[in-house]
């Protein structure tokens, strides 16, 4: 009798077991583009994006801008719902889901106050961002243009790069402390539309040209919505990005000392640094334009360390916790693979850089990026950085970037 309660026993756990691995009901995200609308009280603002893998546990999800793709892992999903974790950015797409569509929210997960989630619906399908336009565009939005964006408080003087083929347009604005990305729509006769969703907020820059050189239209995020005017301009430029930080009077260099992702503490006097060119990039996980540049610093930094250059990235983090900050620079370390040190050195913002690096009359954005030669002495400081979605102005950037360290080097 023993005997048979104990087979049985054994049963119901080889059963309970295999109803567990099967997972019932469970469906994954269908494989293959899909587009989604993020609702707003009186906008849209469409996005696209593209499923590869089939099964539960090996899905990923590519946002897609231009020709920037975005990967997004570790999706989860429980009954009928998925959770798409977009972990830079402390934020996840979470909905129902059936079999061709998905409906819930974009909500922020790394906040220490509440936040409303933005609504959003994504259907399956090969579908435009924008529904194809009715009307051959009678003007060309390509080249650059002087925008203002002009909110209650202040206008924001603006610069817009795009490029226009029939009638699908990319680009992207810069400011001064940085740039908003790659933006993708169409022209519809005098009207136009770019929009853009890379995990952190979506934009939707929407116009009407008055004639071939000014338009004016809105620019809209999920927290407002501001008026935009336009006017173009072959020449048009922001302020010398080398000019807004600088060493404050009788300081030459700059001193730190930071734990890195293991816990060291390391300092821009140790001896890997000492008689080398360094560039020290003030960062942020959460912060797409710092993306960017670490993106192409990573890379610059295989091809070029061996000329004897180093390079340190400073994160700010949206909490002041060692713990917390290691698990997401770790994963900005490891997504964009990059091989030089990055340390801790405090909670975000600019006020929090600027205190700890005093010898600098403040730090105004993210990224920040300080050149120091092999004296050890600050000979450069710039504030912000123009992506790969902003064309010319990138290249412009790599071509300035190369040639001043270059000239270190050759001291």
């Amino acid at each position: 009798m023993k005997n048979i309660k104990l087979i049985n026993s054994f049963l119901v756990l080889f059963v309970l077991g295999l109803i567990t691995s099967c997972k019932p009901g469970v469906k994954p995200l269908k494989e293959g583009l899909w587009r989604g609308v993020f609702t707003l009280p009186e906008n849209e603002i469409p996005f696209v994006f593209e499923v590869k893998g089939k099964g539960v546990d090996s899905t990923s999800v590519y946002l897609i801008n231009g020709a920037d793709r975005f990967e997004l892992k570790n999706i989860t999903y429980s009954n009928d719902s998925v959770s798409i974790p977009i972990d830079l950015y402390a934020s996840v797409l979470k909905g129902k889901l059936t079999e061709n569509t998905i409906e819930g929210q974009l909500v922020k997960v790394g906040s220490d106050k509440p936040v409303a989630g933005v609504q959003f619906k994504a259907v399956f399908g090969e579908l435009p961002r924008f529904p194809k336009s009715s009307e051959t565009p009678s003007v060309s939005l390509a080249g650059t243009w002087d925008i203002n964006i002009i909110t209650p408080k202040d206008t924001n003087k603006t610069v817009g790069n795009f490029d226009q083929k029939a009638a699908l347009l990319t680009g992207s604005i810069l400011t001064t402390t940085g740039d908003y990305r790659f933006l993708e729509g169409v022209v519809d006769g005098k009207k136009f539309a770019l929009s853009a969703f890379g995990g952190s907020s979506p934009y939707l820059l929407k116009g009407e040209f008055t004639n071939d050189s000014t338009f004016a239209g809105e620019f809209i995020t999920p927290r407002s919505t501001s008026k935009v005017e336009g006017k173009r301009n072959p020449k048009a430029a922001l302020p010398d990005p080398y000019t807004a930080s600088h060493l404050k009077e009788g300081f030459s260099s700059i001193e730190f000392t930071f734990p890195n992702l293991e816990g060291k503490q390391v300092s821009l006097s140790d001896p890997i640094y000492k008689g080398k060119v360094v560039i020290v990039t003030i960062l942020g996980s959460w912060c797409p334009n710092c993306l960017d540049e670490n993106a192409y610093l990573s890379e610059w930094y295989k091809s070029n360390h061996k000329r004897g250059v180093e390079i340190i990235g400073l994160g700010f983090e949206r909490k002041d916790d060692f713990e917390s900050a290691k698990k997401s620079l770790s994963n900005l370390k490891t997504r964009l693979n990059i091989p030089y040190e990055i340390l801790f050195a405090g909670k975000s913002g600019t006020e929090s850089a600027s205190k700890a690096l005093p010898a600098l009359n403040g730090i105004s954005a993210f990224p920040t990026t300080i050149f120091i030669d092999k004296k050890g002495n600050v000979r450069m400081v710039h504030t912000g950085f123009n992506g790969p979605a902003t064309g010319k102005f990138y290249e412009e950037f790599k071509t300035e970037f190369n040639g001043l360290i270059d000239q270190l080097l050759a001291e």
